[in-house]
Formats: structure tokens, C-alpha cells, sequence
């Protein structure tokens, strides 16, 4: 058996060629120039919020958030069924929104889904109108403007409030 050897180029394997140097404005030191001091640290711009433990403030509003969907989708399939032919099917959705709370929206789901086969497909919808109502309804733009402006107002309306109080400053008669 005769063996062979491929010799290659290492100009065919990019990762070992050098590549010409690009000045990055993130790393202002230059190639090559010694360092004489510690590193620079660079610091995320983000706060550290304590006390979330394993989620994050994010992770905490978006389960909200996904409750919410899920009362808002109730919300649309009962409408929907209260306006139809089907008002069995609303009087039994309204019957069991007596009995179940909407404030873990799986876990009424999933309630509904075990109550009984005509249940199910209430389930089902309610689960199809939660998931069409966050991906292509939701206005989640607005949703970062109205949050983003609420909080300003609060906190103007709250320190024009305070320096009123402490002012001293009598009205004028």
C-alpha cells in the first residue's frame, strides 16, 4: 500500500494567516506598544438589581406579562362567544371562570383543559388567541413609550409635589 501526503499551503487555512490590523475605537491602545499599567476595567452601563434571585426584572415582567396575555385572550374568546351562536359554550366558560382564577394564566389552562372535552377546545382557543394576540397584536413599541413616560410623569409630578411641601412658599392672594 502506498500512502500520500498532501502538503498544503498556509495560505488555505484563513485562521492562520495574519490579518491587517484594524484600529477599534472599544480598545484604544495600539498593537504592540507595551502596557505598563493594569487593564482597564470596563463597566457595564446596565444597573445591578438585587434581591431577583434566580430571574431578572425582565424575566419577572415578562411572566406577568404572559398572565396578562392569558386574561386578555379569556377576555377576546368570551366576547367572541357571547356575540355567536354559542352561548353554551360561553355560559360554561363564564361558569368556569367563577370557580378558577385567571392570575396564573397556565395553570387555568391547564384546569380548562382537564374540566371536560368541550372545556379542552376552549383551551385550546384561548391558548390559540394568547399566542396570535403577543406575537402580532401586542403593540409592544407603545408598550416601552407608555412605561418610559409614566415613570417620567411620576417621578415630576412626585418631586413637584415634594419641593411644594417644603417650600414655604404661600400662595399668591
Amino acid at each position: 500500500m502506498e500512502s500520500s501526503t498532501i502538503l498544503l499551503s498556509i495560505s488555505h487555512f484563513s485562521f492562520l494567516t495574519p490579518k491587517p490590523h484594524r484600529r477599534n475605537r472599544a480598545y484604544p491602545f495600539k498593537p504592540g506598544k507595551p502596557r505598563t499599567s493594569q487593564p482597564t476595567r470596563l463597566f457595564c452601563q446596565k444597573m445591578y438589581v438585587p434581591g431577583f434571585g434566580e430571574a431578572s426584572p425582565e424575566a419577572k415582567a415578562a411572566k406577568n406579562l404572559h398572565n396578562f396575555f392569558t386574561y386578555i385572550a379569556v377576555r377576546i374568546v368570551t366576547a367572541q362567544l357571547e356575540q355567536s351562536y354559542n352561548t353554551e359554550a360561553y355560559k360554561e366558560l363564564m361558569e368556569f371562570l367563577d370557580r378558577h382564577s385567571v392570575n396564573d394564566g397556565d395553570k387555568f389552562c391547564a384546569d380548562l383543559m382537564r374540566e371536560s372535552p368541550r372545556h379542552k377546545s376552549l383551551a385550546m382557543r384561548i391558548l390559540e388567541v394568547r399566542s396570535a394576540y403577543c406575537k402580532r397584536d401586542f403593540e409592544w413599541d407603545n408598550l416601552e413609550r407608555l412605561a418610559s413616560k409614566m415613570v417620567d410623569d411620576s417621578n415630576t409630578r412626585l418631586m413637584r409635589e415634594y419641593v411644594l411641601e417644603t417650600s414655604h412658599v404661600e400662595g399668591e392672594k
